[in-house]
């Protein structure tokens, strides 16, 4: 059984960093594709990045150049590094896997194709 566990969450302002690390169970290598997520109350959960088996990764045009995802096979923990923090970063963000074998790259920010998720964690962003 896959399980998910975020943390590295907070509250932070504009402008500074935070690093929020998924611990993954069994590992890493029970899915291909692996994403961060997060949602605000009464919106719909947003693609934030993605990265595949082969380190390939997707961003969502809000975060680019800002965020960075990575995973760490050795601890099996995915990686979302984010910088330069706004207030429109605020949202409970979750990690997340597929159990296909394959997804499209326009899929790949798509939370209706993923099958494992964490419990989230908060990040707070103050002006």
């Amino acid at each position: 059984q896959v399980q998910l566990v975020e943390s590295g969450g907070g509250s932070v302002t504009t402008g500074v960093s935070l690093r929020l690390s998924c611990s993954a169970s069994p590992n890493l290598g029970v899915s291909r594709f692996w994403g961060w997520f997060r949602q605000v109350a009464d919106k719909e959960r947003e693609g934030v990045a993605h990265i595949d088996s082969e380190a390939r990764t997707t961003y969502a045009d809000s975060v680019k150049d800002r965020f960075t995802i990575t995973k760490d096979n050795a601890k099996n923990t995915l990686i979302l590094q984010m910088n330069n923090l706004t207030p429109e970063d605020t949202a409970t963000y979750y990690c997340a896997a597929t159990s296909r074998a394959a997804l499209g790259w326009w899929a790949r920010l798509m939370a209706r194709w993923y099958d494992y998720w964490g419990q989230g964690t908060q990040v707070t962003v103050s002006s």
